[in-house]
């Protein structure tokens, strides 16, 4: 059967005011995408097909990695915009302590989460119906190829919802999954043009050798 490696994008600009501050790698996050790429190559993984989202430190991530050819892109691969939906839920005025604490942030995203699945946010751009299938129209596109190694670089709340569901879990875990996901982490499945399952979840083992645990980062 086929492998889809899903890794979560390396660490992007936290406490950016705007989804486009936010959207760029820092220094430790090329750092973290080249020691996953390494490890990927060393492995003897390599892919037929390299996909992404639209999103620059996503493709920033690939790049890093060490994997030069131009990926393919899909937009479902994409994060939903927590900006977005942090604007949504406050009226336009997100608390400063909700940008720049990192509790108050994750605490507030996961009730901001989970309110949106509940059908709230209505002035939000994306409902949670929509990203859900989004999601699901991206996995659907990078397992129908003939390819036998997929490596998909995504976002957090976008493997979230991948997990979930294809574990047929309740909405309210793909937020709980989220919270979890590691910088460069992989999410291992295995699919047929009728299967598709998960093996491995948010795994780091570029991150195991000594001296690489100052690396790990979840935002």
């Amino acid at each position: 059967m086929a492998e889809l490696l899903v890794i979560r994008h390396a660490q992007a600009s936290f406490g950016a005011g705007d989804a486009q501050s936010y959207d760029r790698l820092t220094d430790l996050g090329h750092k973290q995408a080249k020691v996953a790429g390494e490890a990927l190559r060393a492995s003897g993984w390599v892919p037929d097909r390299l996909i992404t989202g639209t999103l620059q430190r996503q493709q920033q991530t690939l790049r890093s990695m060490g994997f030069g050819a131009a990926p393919e892109t899909h937009p479902g691969w994409n994060e939903y915009d927590f900006h977005d939906l942090l604007h949504a839920r406050f009226g336009g005025d997100v608390p400063d302590a909700v940008v720049g604490d990192r509790k108050t942030h994750f605490r507030t995203l996961r009730e901001t989460i989970l309110d949106w699945q509940a059908g709230g946010l209505a002035s939000a751009r994306e409902s949670w119906a929509d990203f859900a299938a989004r999601v699901e129209a991206a996995r659907a596109y990078s397992t129908a190829d003939a390819g036998e190694r997929v490596l998909v670089v995504s976002s957090g709340g976008a493997i979230g919802q991948l997990v979930a569901a294809s574990l047929d879990a309740p909405p309210k875990q793909m937020i709980a999954l989220n919270l979890q996901i590691k910088n460069t982490s992989i999410s291992r499945f295995i699919f047929s043009a009728h299967r598709f399952f998960l093996h491995e979840f948010n795994t780091t083992p570029h991150f195991a050798p000594p001296g690489a645990a100052d690396l790990l980062t979840y935002s």
